[in-house]
């Protein structure tokens, strides 16, 4: 067996991990110990990357050649890499020249390394001549980057994960970090351990497993974040709290910021963001007289119409009260994305140059232009994601070059971004995963590497620098991704500067060589900035691991913290306070359409799932797309769980169940980020198929970073009378797992509700000894589909032959199919098809996911209704998914738990060992106690309630 240190595919805690190999198979992944992100720490999602990357569906998923489209809606064909990168020089150059470098974009990813984002800029900007170059980036940290420019100065977070042990009050708003950060929340669970005097307070309109440690939770109302902080300025300002002489030395504009905030008084505050008088001068104290407070902060600041005000707003409580550049203090923004940071430090985005430059600076521009060797770099700020689709749907942009993102699943407003994709004359989409669904709308499919396969670098949240390795051979014809730019690049160049040098002087014929030179001139780009990391080499990065920036040449380590000197990369070295009055959110709730939807991460899936997806246990937290909506809302409107709703916002509607949620406040509901139309689908009204969750969100951005508003839509949410119901579920062969899935897909469209989405079991394992794939096929109509439709549904799940049981009722639209074989001594469920009454889904779900001996059942498996006619105990959800831990056996076991909670906690891991591995659940866990305890007998006070 080898071991390869490299990094985490997921979040930007940038994670280490050991890939162990044999041969050119991934076969095992643990935590890195010395690592300084984990220390050996990893979350569900990265303690099965080898699952993942070995499941028979993810194998089946991998796009492997170039493959072309003669015309739209034709099955792609192979060609050779040589066809593929001329046809696309052919069309780049065509368009370039019939209607200028502005009429192609190219949209890339924080998923990408450093060097990947290197030469796609480069080519932009430098070859091609145009900024129309962003990133799924713009869709989770440009206000972040924005609000850092206009109020430090530069794109550098302040702060480091280290600052979490010295910190004596945490402020985490915008973040559900137990879930979308949860190793980094492992660090804030120790430092509350080590120290229990340490405040935190949790602003968030729901109250997440990240909320359930908060000593003061803050429910604030979606969008009110920037007159909360406003809000606590006031307070702070009233009270005599900030720290006069840091502003006065180190800041400029506060008093037009302290005439903003007059009118902020608490009563107004707390109408607007829906808290108490109390709570908001708490929180005002705690954050200001505490020795040393640091922020962190996330998605729901930085996704919004508002986002850098937001950012800002925060970004002044720091430096009103000096609570910045020393130990356990500062604003500390969260990356979303493995390599979002270093995808800002190249300049990957449309308004932005490399290494921090200025695109409005004309010396900045001579600079890069300098380095690159080319006359000049555009002026004009490119179109940003949002822009770029609209453009595309306009019809100003002809040409799209898509790379590691998806933005058919992703971007905001999907009926616009899908007639984007459709109207552009040439879309490439370069992918490891030919199931994305951008993939559908290609012309040309360029098979990229992916984790375990690449060399390069990524940068953290903390700003630290780590190598990236290959451990296992790059799979079938797939190349890196800077590779493929490269070998694009030189195309496109004999055809726009035929007699000129190249400007991509890298060798594709030698991965490590080639990412070197390209990362080398990177650090040569940084000579003198902020993020100067000329001290730094591949060769600094073997022997010493990673790093942070700034390490100027003559250094020897990096900066852990900035501004400790209270000197700011600004023209006069000061801080700039940044006055910023409330908005409302771009779309705020009405009469017709009542509901506040936001929408966020599950624990243990990561965006448009085409890697976490092909992994059924990781559905075992939250097996389905559904909506959550408080219980009172649901009473309301004759709810139950379970129901299903149309949820419509103004751009496009879904029909999904809806489950009760206490977490949320009234009139909000949320849904999940991920589910697009791979796993929830249907046909509307208009005969127009639906396209997930991003069909309601809304396009409208801040008009400085441009990120688009994902965190809140206006919407309505109604019953959808749907009364014939299928569902439909098997054990799926390993060999034909993703085809009998993509078939099954397919089929979603000729249903108004369907859902398709894998299930797993740890225990089940086929003869090979991995995880079994399994498929669940949910669907609801106005009236009972065709015997036709139902037949070959049954026949993609195996259930055609004679080893299947059979049930119809065709006047009563009724249909049920079960098919059972033989495991050794036990005779074992292995498919299921309930049409039009599907009350029995309990106890045949459970007999079929949980492998439960069936042999005694024969013909009463197709009796009706929801009592079994044998018992079945379900082993229930599970909860801890490293060890398969379910809440049934969680809840049997606490009853039996005595003492505090901490003490029953104990009792609890010692028995079931669940949140001792990986530790994601322990917020889940500890949400359990607290609600089987001696507190949960009688009425909480508020403060209970808040811990």
């Amino acid at each position: 067996m080898q071991e390869t240190p490299s990094t985490c595919p997921y979040c930007g805690v940038g994670c280490g991990v050991i890939i162990q190999t044999e041969g050119a198979q991934i076969t095992g992944v643990r935590g890195d110990p010395s690592h300084p992100a984990n220390f050996g720490r990893l979350c569900t999602k990265g303690s099965t990357l080898h699952l993942t990357a070995a499941s028979p569906v993810t194998v089946q998923s991998r796009l492997l050649q170039p493959l072309r489209r003669s015309q739209r809606g034709e099955t792609a064909r192979p060609v050779t890499w040589d066809a593929a990168l001329t046809v696309a020089a052919d069309q780049f150059a065509r368009t370039i020249a019939q209607h200028g470098p502005d009429a192609v974009g190219l949209y890339v990813s924080g998923q990408l390394l450093t060097e990947d984002y290197y030469v796609f800029n480069k080519l932009a900007k430098g070859l091609i001549g145009t900024n129309n170059i962003d990133t799924n980036s713009r869709l989770c940290m440009s206000s972040a980057v924005a609000g850092y420019k206009q109020t430090l100065g530069a794109d550098a977070p302040p702060a480091c994960y280290d600052d979490v042990n010295h910190a004596q009050c945490l402020f985490i708003v915008g973040s559900n970090a137990a879930w979308a950060h949860p190793v980094l929340f492992r660090r804030i669970e120790d430092a509350r351990a080590a120290n229990p005097a340490m405040k935190i307070i949790v602003a968030d309109p729901r109250r997440t497993d990240t909320a359930g440690m908060a000593d003061l939770f803050l429910p604030i109302q979606p969008g009110s974040d920037v007159m909360l902080f406003n809000g606590m300025l006031h307070l702070m300002l009233w009270e005599g709290w900030i720290d006069a002489v840091y502003i006065d030395a180190h800041t400029t504009g506060f008093a037009e910021l302290k005439a903003l905030v007059r009118d902020c008084t608490p009563g107004r505050v707390a109408q607007v963001c829906g808290i108490s008088e109390a709570d908001l001068t708490t929180a005002a104290r705690w954050f200001a007289q505490s020795k040393a407070t640091l922020s962190l902060y996330c998605q729901g600041l930085n996704q919004s119409s508002s986002g850098t005000a937001k950012n800002a707003s925060l970004i002044n409580l720091h430096l009103a009260t000096a609570q910045i550049g020393k130990p356990g203090a500062g604003p500390f923004s969260l990356t979303g994305q493995p390599n979002a940071m270093g995808g800002r430090e190249v300049g990957g985005l449309a308004n932005l140059l490399s290494a921090h430059r200025d695109l409005a600076n004309p010396g900045h521009r001579a600079e890069v232009a300098a380095l690159w060797g080319v006359a000049d770099v555009p002026s004009q700020p490119g179109k940003t994601a949002v822009e770029m689709f609209q453009a595309a749907a306009d019809g100003e942009i002809k040409a799209l070059w898509i790379a590691c993102t998806n933005p058919a699943q992703s971007m905001p407003d999907q009926a616009t971004v899908r007639r984007a994709l459709q109207r552009a004359e040439f879309v490439v989409v370069q992918e490891a995963f030919a199931t994305a669904e951008t993939c559908a709308y290609a012309d040309l499919l360029l098979p990229a590497t992916t984790w375990g396969e690449k060399t390069g670098t990524v940068t953290n949240s903390e700003r630290r620098i780590s190598r990236v390795r290959p451990a296992v051979p790059a799979p079938g014809q797939t190349r890196h991704d800077w590779a493929i730019a490269v070998q694009f690049a030189h195309r496109l160049e004999a055809r726009l500067r035929p007699s000129a040098p190249t400007l991509f002087p890298y060798a594709t014929d030698t991965a490590e060589a080639g990412a070197e030179a390209i990362w080398n001139e990177h650090r040569e780009s940084t000579r003198g900035r902020d993020l100067d990391i000329t001290g730094l080499s591949w060769e600094l990065l073997e022997t010493a691991g990673p790093q942070q920036w700034p390490l100027p040449e003559g250094s020897t380590t990096g900066k852990a913290r900035l501004y400790e000197d209270g000197v700011f990369p600004t023209a006069d070295g000061r801080a700039r306070f940044a006055a910023h009055a409330w908005q409302p959110t771009a779309e705020p709730r009405e009469s017709r359409y009542p509901f506040s939807l936001t929408t966020g991460r599950l624990r243990d899936q990561w965006h448009g799932m085409t890697r976490t997806g092909t992994l059924g246990r990781l559905f075992g937290h939250v097996a389905e797309p559904s909506l959550q909506m408080h219980p009172q809302d649901m009473q309301r409107r004759q709810l139950a769980s379970g129901d299903l709703v149309q949820v419509t916002s103004k751009r496009g509607s879904i029909v999904v169940p809806v489950q009760a949620d206490t977490s949320l406040g009234l009139s909000q509901v949320f849904m999940a980020m991920h589910w697009g139309s791979e796993f929830l689908s249907g046909m509307s009204s208009t005969g127009e198929r639906l396209a997930g969750v991003n069909a309601l969100t809304t396009s409208a951005f801040c008009p400085t970073s441009k990120q688009p508003e994902l965190k809140h839509a206006a919407v309505k949410v109604l019953r959808a009378e749907l009364p014939w119901t299928l569902l439909a579920m098997a054990w799926l062969p390993a060999e034909n797992a993703l085809a009998t899935r993509q078939a099954l897909s397919a089929l979603m469209a000729q249903f108004p509700f369907a859902t398709c989405v894998p299930f797993g079991n740890h225990a089940a394992l086929d003869a090979t000894g991995r995880e079994r794939c399994g498929v669940l096929l949910r669907a609801a109509a106005h009236e009972a589909s065709s015997d036709a439709l139902l037949s070959h549904i049954e026949s993609l799940l195996g259930m055609a032959g004679p080893d299947t049981l059979r049930y119809a009722d065709k006047k009563r639209g009724q249909r049920r199919a079960a098919r059972l074989a033989r495991q050794g001594d036990d005779t074992r469920l292995e498919g299921i098809v309930l049409a039009g009454d599907t009350r029995a889904e309990g106890w045949l779900k459970t007999l079929l996911q949980e492998e439960l001996p069936a042999q005694t059942y024969g013909r009463l498996l197709l009796v009706p209704g929801a009592t079994a006619p044998v018992a079945v105990q379900s082993r229930g959800k599970p909860v801890c998914s490293c060890l398969n831990v379910t809440d049934t056996a969680i809840a049997a076991t606490l009853a039996q738990c005595q003492g505090t909670d901490d003490d029953r906690l104990a009792q609890l891991q010692g028995q079931l060992r669940c949140g001792t591995q990986c530790g994601s659940c322990l917020p889940e866990l500890k949400r359990m106690v607290r609600s089987t305890g001696p507190l949960a007998l009688k009425p909480l006070t508020q403060t209970q309630a808040a811990i």
